[in-house]
């Protein structure tokens, strides 16, 4: 199975939209994604995800599944910060090397000071990862102990359309990776797409591989600003 995470085009985050920009992006995307095509297309509720994902699926005559445990609501409620001048950000969008001076561990990252103020680091992270987990059953991957039970395998290829902080909060579990060591090496772009290959193997256990992370290949084709597809924080 193919699992594809996708990240919502460049955003009007005060409307929850996409941006002219954005529009652009979408369409880009999905003249690339309908040439493998999908079996299943999944997407956050907010409207900046959905409306990425609708190009695709106008193209491939697939309907998008919502799943509200993707949306990014209630990830920034639970793990944004408000900075010196009032304004709220990720916690984990400080200086990288604060993330990872200390050698915190996936049980222990909660406690680095970075995340104090968060209204429920652990928690979130927490919510996330057991959605993840009952997400990945229904598609026939039971989580055991960091790997994966195959309980139906396939050869599938599922899209998710999502968001950047539950984004990368999410590759974190999927690849066993503390979320703090993945948030200060990793990031997504706008409309980029993260693939993960979990391989059917002989013995019924599979990790996922990361085969392609935050590619906009399509961005380069379509002759679209670049930095509109690296401006991660807008």
């Amino acid at each position: 199975m193919l699992l594809y995470i996708i990240r919502h085009g460049e955003p009007d985050y005060e409307n929850d939209c996409l941006t002219e920009n954005g529009t652009k992006q979408a369409a880009a995307l999905a003249e690339r994604l309908c040439t493998h095509g999908f079996h299943e297309i999944y997407s956050s509720p907010l409207g900046r995800a959905v409306q990425t994902a609708q190009p695709t699926c106008e193209r491939l005559g697939l309907p998008y599944k919502i799943e509200d445990w993707m949306s990014e609501s209630t990830a920034w409620s639970e793990l944004s910060v408000s900075d010196k001048a009032g304004a709220r950000q990720w916690a984990f969008s400080c200086q990288n090397t604060r993330l990872i001076e200390k050698p915190y561990t996936v049980e222990d990252w909660h406690t680095n000071p970075a995340f104090a103020e968060c209204e429920s680091a652990e928690g979130g992270f927490r919510r996330i990862t057991t959605a993840s987990d009952e997400f990945m059953a229904r598609l026939g991957y039971v989580r055991e102990r960091g790997i994966y039970r195959i309980t139906a395998p396939s050869e599938k290829r599922i899209a998710a359309f999502c968001h950047h902080g539950f984004g990368t909060t999410w590759l974190s579990h999927l690849l066993s990776i503390p979320p703090h060591i993945f948030w200060a090496g990793f990031d997504i772009a706008h409309s980029s797409v993260t693939i993960l290959e979990f391989k059917n193997t002989p013995d019924g256990y599979t990790a996922p591989t990361c085969v392609c992370l935050s590619d906009v290949s399509h961005i380069y084709k379509a002759q679209l600003p670049l930095k509109a597809a690296i401006h991660f924080f807008s």
